[in-house]
C-alpha cells in the first residue's frame, strides 16, 4: 500500500462532499500538471489518501481511500490525463494546518512544503503515522 496526499479547493469540492458521495465514491480529475498526473497513474486500489483543502483553509482534512486506479479522465478531451475514483474514509478530529505541518521538523521533507503548487503527492509511511496522531486518529 501507498500514501498520498490529494489537494482540493474546498469550494470546488470539499471534505463534506466526498463524505456525501457514499460507498461509490468520487473520481478525483481535473489534474493537469504532468507530475500530479503521474502520481495518479501510480495509485492503485486500496491506497490511502490525506484529503487537503488548498486555498481556503490549507489544512489536512480527512483520509479517502483509491477504490479505482487510474483510467482515462472525462474532463480531458485530449485523452492525455487520467483520474482515479476515491471513497471518504475518516475526517480528522482536527483539522492539521500547513502551519502545524511546517512547524513538525519530522516531516519539513514533505512535497506539501517543498512543492506546495502540487496538487496529488506521495507521503512517506513515517510521515502518514505522524500527521494521523496530529489529526487525532
Amino acid at each position: 500500500m501507498q500514501y498520498w496526499l490529494l489537494k482540493s479547493e474546498p469550494d470546488v469540492w470539499s471534505i463534506e462532499q466526498q463524505i456525501k458521495a457514499g460507498k461509490k465514491g468520487a473520481t478525483w480529475d481535473g489534474v493537469r500538471n504532468y507530475q500530479a498526473a503521474n502520481n495518479l497513474r501510480k495509485m492503485k486500489n486500496g491506497d490511502l489518501c490525506f484529503f487537503y483543502h488548498s486555498n481556503i483553509g490549507k489544512e489536512i482534512v480527512g483520509i479517502v481511500k483509491v477504490i479505482k486506479s487510474a483510467f482515462i479522465d472525462k474532463t480531458d478531451k485530449k485523452k492525455r490525463f487520467v483520474a482515479v475514483q476515491v471513497r471518504f474514509v475518516r475526517k480528522f478530529k482536527r483539522a492539521i494546518s500547513l502551519r502545524k505541518i511546517k512547524k513538525n521538523k519530522n516531516i519539513s521533507h514533505l512535497p506539501l512544503i517543498k512543492q506546495s503548487r502540487l496538487s496529488v503527492m506521495p507521503i512517506d509511511y513515517k510521515s502518514w503515522k505522524i500527521i494521523c496522531n496530529m489529526g487525532k486518529i
